[in-house]
């Protein structure tokens, strides 16, 4: 029985085609290989991530601030007060940046104040400064635990 033309056409190709696939990497040993590499590298995100949320999560400082500006005065071109709310639990250190601004929006005092443990929530504070020249506001910049 003599092959058919299109029997013999596929029988001669299979070799180059296997050749080429070998050559350029389209196997199924290839895919396989490359699929085993994807589910690591993706295992290995969820791994980190789901680490990340949970250090995040639980990292231990659940305590928090809350401030409110309390007021201001503006005694003269080199000095200023600024009272400052800062609410937070009980025994707990504060340390807070209080800032007064010109018209301009520019710092012209700055200071860091470290705020005494204290056994109530919520306390007041008052803070004098040294201004480079006139202020017209006081107030809290930022605040953090120590």
């Amino acid at each position: 029985m003599a092959p058919t033309p299109s029997t013999t056409s596929e029988r001669d190709s299979r070799p180059a085609d296997s050749a080429l696939d070998r050559r350029y990497g389209r196997t199924r040993a290839f895919r396989l290989r490359r699929r085993w590499i994807a589910a690591i590298v993706g295992g290995a995100f969820v791994v980190v991530f789901g680490a990340w949320v949970i250090f995040a999560a639980f990292d231990g400082t659940s305590a928090s601030i809350e401030t409110d500006d309390a007021g201001y005065v503006i005694h003269d071109a080199h000095s200023a007060t600024v009272r400052s709310e800062v609410s937070v639990a009980p025994g707990t250190r504060v340390d807070c940046a209080i800032q007064v601004l010109n018209s301009g929006f520019d710092v012209v005092g700055w200071k860091v104040v470290h705020f005494p443990v204290s056994t109530s929530q919520s306390n007041t504070y008052t803070t004098d400064l040294n201004t480079m020249n006139r202020g017209v506001t006081g107030l809290i910049d930022k605040c953090w635990l120590p």
